[in-house]
């Protein structure tokens, strides 16, 4: 084979290759930059999606509603099809087509209400996957309690701490008009900085132990309100 004739045969494989259309499946991969239209209003909304062996992960970021990396649960991708829900108290679901501009449309759907949605890809996907628990100092072990007061109620909140091989565990409990028992996803202490989250209620809490009390605020979705839990008697 002569160098031109060589030379000719790549051309035509790279042209070949280049023809060929991209998986549906790489397409939904990356980070989606777009917004849902609620009333009087867009909500901003940023999604990473990703392939992790044979499931799909990913988390979301909406800023008006104070969510921020939170992950994503059955994420189901059967091109042109892409459905998730945000977890979390807030019910959201995004049921989402991809349409022949590469974009994709839909809806935002809560509490059986819809806003349409349109993301469009901008980049590599940048899912935020939760952080691991660590321990906590000693002198935080134990139960703490303290009170807050938010839309006029008073709430009595109560976490209590434990350390084991594999990080801490914290029972977050916030009684109102109900006594909700909140699953919690991690535990960290950085410092004097003590974190509890959890994502499925849409509650967490920040603190930092000074005194003898841990001083921070209490977030439930947006809202933040100040804290100071006490050791429990």
């Amino acid at each position: 084979m002569t160098a031109a004739s060589g030379l000719v045969r790549l051309i035509a494989i790279l042209i070949v290759a280049t023809a060929l259309p991209c998986r549906a499946e790489d397409i939904v991969s990356g980070r989606w930059e777009g917004f849902a239209r609620v009333p009087d209003d867009e909500l901003t909304l940023v999604v990473d999606l990703a392939q992790d062996h044979d499931a799909w992960v990913g988390s979301i970021i909406i800023p008006g509603l104070g969510l921020k990396g939170v992950p994503l649960t059955d994420v189901k991708v059967q091109p042109p099809e892409v459905n998730f829900t945000v977890k979390g108290a807030l019910g959201i679901q995004l049921k989402l087509r991809l349409d022949a501009n590469n974009k994709l449309a839909g809806n935002l759907e809560q509490a059986g209400n819809r806003a349409p949605a349109m993301l469009q890809k901008t980049g590599p996907p940048q899912v935020e996957y939760p952080p691991r628990s660590t321990p906590v100092a000693k002198g935080l072990e134990g139960e703490w309690k303290g009170d807050y007061e938010m839309l006029g109620y008073t709430r009595h909140v109560s976490i209590k701490f434990a350390n084991h091989p594999d990080g801490a565990t914290a029972d977050f409990v916030v009684v109102g008009r109900k006594h909700n028992v909140l699953p919690v996803d991690f535990v960290t202490q950085e410092g004097d900085l003590v974190a509890v989250d959890s994502h499925e209620m849409g509650f967490s809490f920040e603190g930092r132990l000074r005194n003898g009390k841990l001083t921070g605020v209490i977030r439930q979705a947006a809202i933040e309100t100040p804290l100071v839990l006490e050791r429990a008697k």
